[in-house]
């Protein structure tokens, strides 16, 4: 039988410490998640997540009643991430925000590999996150092409074509040559500059992906 004392503000305060046991189990889980997933792929068990996290699987699906439950808190958490990135860069005003935002992006990408494949897809996982992603990521292309250091016809679905294309050389390279995508993204922007005087180097003549396009492939 449940007594007054039972159920007064010294009872709730003992619940305290369950509820910092369960915070913290919850951040082992989703770290030992990104663990596994980079080391295994996304298809790994929520056992071997458990296991890496030193919990039960029952703990695990408390927190997370599903694997997929977890894929999309470790997605959200990365897209937050994205959001911090850009809101930072931003504060750039000579036109180098779009270069900073990319480069970060490529390090997040390097340090989260196991869910790359969902981070630029239109999972259910902070859709606002994402939009507001793209939102900086538009208007810090427009200031670079103000500034002179981007080239007038590259477009937004350019710079998020240029993810995709990072993230297919960290799967492939990250083992043997981890900063590979450095590289490669110092030969994407110098095909981006404008030439001296503003004038382009040549015209491009493939069109760029539409916006119905992207979302197809995104998918």
């Amino acid at each position: 039988m449940t007594t007054h004392s039972e159920s007064a503000p010294g009872a709730a305060a003992a619940d305290r410490p369950l509820r910092k046991d369960a915070a913290e189990n919850r951040t082992r889980i989703l770290d030992a998640a990104g663990r596994v997933f980079a080391n295994c792929g996304i298809d790994a068990g929520v056992e071997e997540v458990a296991r890496v996290a030193g919990v039960g699987v029952g703990t695990l699906y408390r927190r997370f009643p599903s694997k997929q439950a977890l894929i999309d808190e470790l997605v959200g958490q990365h897209r937050r991430e994205l959001v911090q990135i850009a809101r930072a860069a931003a504060d750039n005003p000579d036109g180098t925000g779009l270069e900073e935002l990319v480069r970060a992006t490529g390090e997040l990408q390097v340090g989260h590999s196991g869910c790359l494949p969902r981070l630029w897809n239109h999972s259910d996982a902070e859709p606002e996150a994402i939009e507001e992603f793209r939102t900086h990521l538009a208007d810090l292309l427009a200031q670079a092409q103000r500034c002179g250091r981007i080239r007038e016809d590259v477009t937004h679905s350019d710079i998020t074509t240029l993810f995709w294309a990072l993230r297919g050389v960290t799967e492939s390279s990250f083992a043997v040559a981890p900063n590979a995508w450095r590289r490669h993204l110092e030969i994407a922007f110098a095909g981006m500059r404008p030439v001296a005087g503003g004038a382009f180097s040549a015209q491009l003549r493939e069109r760029p992906l539409t916006v119905a396009q992207m979302r197809k492939i995104s998918k």
